[in-house]
């Protein structure tokens, strides 16, 4: 009789990749080290391959087993969205959504999620992870995030996504150097490398450069900042100016400052925002739901439960 691999010994290897660590592996999975190093020393031997190399002090994964860690991560995944059948039929509204978010527009957003979602639906739980486009992407693929909220455009492969909103950008400076700008605003006439950006992890410099239509490198400043918040400390210190999206804008990001936001020339740029999944999932009415809401809050609207 065929033996196969138990969703637990997939787990276990999956664990020891991510943690680089067989104490940490084990920590992460609730077991003893000895049970995840036999689990994965049994799923070798059912396999007939070496998945680990190992010696006293260290491993390496095998490439043969990187690439049943893939095939592993997808396995879990499938196996996560097959127990959302059973766990979900109380309701839409109920159980855990795992939601990741992007850092341009998680202070801004979240909060407001989250209060609705404890009034409207007590019994769905938000766990929410904030990090960079390419890391949620990656945790999606994996399994470890059930939705996400990203800026747009940006490659979602096979992913399903659905637009909850426009968010226009302004330029953002101190209001003594715009009183001195003349209208119709022009790139041109600020001085070289007086605009500030956020560091090439965060998508919101590419979506701010591209949909504002900067094409004059020269105008970039090479320092990067980490956070929205930065950047305005930046240009609140009259160093320059900046873009900054309207979600941050209307959340009060420029309170207490002498700083004013300017529309910019030509059509009015904005980045999407959207929802996305997998398509394995079985919660897109959920998904869906929760894209009402904050299509809501983007469009300025009192958000109502159904």
């Amino acid at each position: 009789m065929q033996r196969w691999p138990s969703l637990k010994q997939l787990q276990y290897l999956v664990a020891l990749d991510e943690h680089k660590n067989f104490n940490r592996a084990a920590k992460a999975c609730h077991v003893s080290q000895s049970t995840l190093s036999t689990g994965i020393q049994t799923l070798e031997d059912m396999m007939n391959l070496q998945l680990v190399e190992r010696d006293h002090k260290s491993f390496i994964m095998t490439p043969v087993g990187m690439d049943i860690v893939e095939r592993a991560r997808h396995l879990l995944s499938d196996a996560r969205d097959l127990m959302e059948l059973g766990q979900h039929q109380g309701g839409v509204m109920s159980g855990t959504v795992r939601l990741g978010c992007i850092p341009t527009i998680a202070p801004f957003l979240l909060s407001k999620l989250l209060q609705e979602c404890g009034t409207a639906y007590p019994e769905l739980e938000l766990l929410l992870r904030e990090d960079t486009t390419t890391n949620l992407l990656k945790q999606l693929e994996q399994g470890v995030l059930d939705l996400l909220i990203l800026a747009l455009p940006v490659e979602i492969s096979g992913f399903h996504c659905k637009t909850i909103g426009q968010d226009p950008f302004h330029m953002v400076m101190p209001a003594d150097m715009a009183a001195n700008l003349q209208a119709p605003f022009d790139y041109k006439a600020l001085p070289n490398q007086s605009i500030f950006l956020l560091e090439r992890e965060h998508c919101l410099t590419e979506h701010a450069v591209s949909a504002c239509r900067l094409r004059d490198k020269s105008k970039i400043n090479p320092f990067a900042a980490t956070s929205l918040h930065t950047l305005v400390q930046m240009v609140g210190a009259g160093l320059g100016t900046t873009f900054l999206p309207q979600m941050a804008i209307d959340s009060g990001i420029l309170d207490n400052t002498d700083l004013v936001a300017l529309p910019l020339p030509g059509e009015k740029p904005y980045r999407e925002i959207g929802l996305v999944w997998r398509p394995s999932t079985t919660r897109v009415q959920t998904f869906y739901k929760l894209a009402e809401l904050l299509t809501q809050f983007m469009t300025s609207k009192a958000p109502t439960a159904s």
